[in-house]
């Protein structure tokens, strides 16, 4: 059974994006190269994406632009632009434009049973708040992996990264610290009943 794990970005205040009023720029200013070399080799790993409708909307607005040729100006992006990706949703119809993608339309909780079940390398998700939640509820997330950038975003944040979850319990599994104070925290998650 392949490992699914949850990948989201948040403020320290828990915020996962922030809205127009906001001027933060990609990872809130934060990155440093120490980070982003950290993240490309984790794109790099064999490893299928899956993302809801409206991560890959996203995706397409941001990411839509890179090109093979173009993909050393911003490699992590590149990297998760031209992983094998599967896109959950009701509401997109196909295909979709853009390399080696997947459309599962139906109930979410089914169909990442089904890839958990038949894929042979790991799940990632990044972002996809809402699927992620349900997933979690389901039993269907084995790892979050939470990255805490170091800024606070009270006026500006926006959509909270577990807003409306589940209870859960979190078993750390392993933490590391960037250069500049962004913190990665990978937690098992374990549903309180």
């Amino acid at each position: 059974m392949a490992t699914y794990t949850f990948d989201a970005f948040c403020t320290v205040d828990g915020f996962g994006s922030y809205n127009e009023d906001g001027d933060w720029g990609g990872y809130w200013g934060k990155q440093t190269q120490e980070f982003l070399d950290h993240r490309l080799a984790q794109y790099r790993e064999s490893v299928r994406l899956v993302l809801g409708a409206n991560t890959f909307r996203s995706f397409q607005r941001y990411l839509g632009g890179i090109t093979p040729e173009s993909a050393g100006d911003d490699p992590v992006n590149a990297a998760m632009k031209f992983l094998p990706t599967t896109v959950l949703s009701t509401t997109l119809t196909g295909p979709l434009d853009w390399p080696d993608a997947t459309l599962v339309a139906g109930d979410v909780v089914d169909a990442v049973a089904r890839l958990k079940e038949q894929s042979s390398v790991s799940l990632r998700s990044h972002g996809s708040l809402r699927l992620n939640r349900a997933l979690m509820a389901a039993g269907l997330v084995d790892i979050v992996q939470l990255t805490v950038f170091p800024v606070i975003s009270g006026t500006t944040g926006s959509e909270p990264i577990f807003a409306g979850a589940a209870d859960f319990d979190l078993e750390l599994l392993g933490s590391t610290t960037f250069d500049g104070g962004i913190a990665e925290l990978i937690y098992r998650p374990t549903r309180r009943s």
